[in-house]
């Protein structure tokens, strides 16, 4: 069974709300799994043992938080083995204009970097999904519907 990593740091709650709900979206399609982790309880193993890699952050100051970034800072002791898999990327901000075009990026970038396949969307928010405060209905389902599109796209591949 092909699986889905959705590794997640959160301070509020907030961005764990829609880490939880990425995976809702993941397990909508069979035959994949989601394995949803804080970023402090990953290993390295878990990059490469998954198929698809799903990050989520809080927006600190238009980024990732420190946490994702020391933990994507290593995964360089894994370059090249996340080459194929696929990824996405989730954010929680705490107002408009406060930056999570910029943090979705700058997960993507790293993505990317390590040669994996980045799972865009040509309609609403691009980038990955995202949440101005506390989760609401619409960004849940957004979540959700980040989640099944990696893991259709996974399925695609295989």
């Amino acid at each position: 069974m092909a699986s889905v990593l959705v590794i997640y740091d959160s301070l509020s709650g907030n961005t764990e709300k829609l880490a939880f709900a990425v995976a809702e979206g993941v397990k909508q399609v069979k035959g994949i799994e989601a394995v949803v982790k804080r970023v402090e309880n990953t290993s390295l193993d878990d990059l490469c043992n998954a198929d698809g890699i799903i990050m989520g952050s809080p927006t600190y100051f238009g980024q990732m938080s420190g946490k994702l970034k020391t933990f994507i800072d290593e995964s360089v002791k894994v370059y090249h083995k996340l080459e194929g898999k696929v990824g996405a990327a989730f954010t929680s901000a705490g107002g408009t204009a406060t930056g999570a075009e910029t943090t979705l990026l700058s997960i993507i970038e790293a993505l990317l970097i390590h040669g994996m396949i980045v799972q865009g969307r040509s309609g609403d928010k691009h980038y990955g999904a995202t949440a101005v405060g506390a989760p609401q209905a619409k960004d849940i389902e957004s979540c959700k519907n980040l989640g099944k599109r990696v893991a259709d796209l996974i399925l695609k591949l295989k």
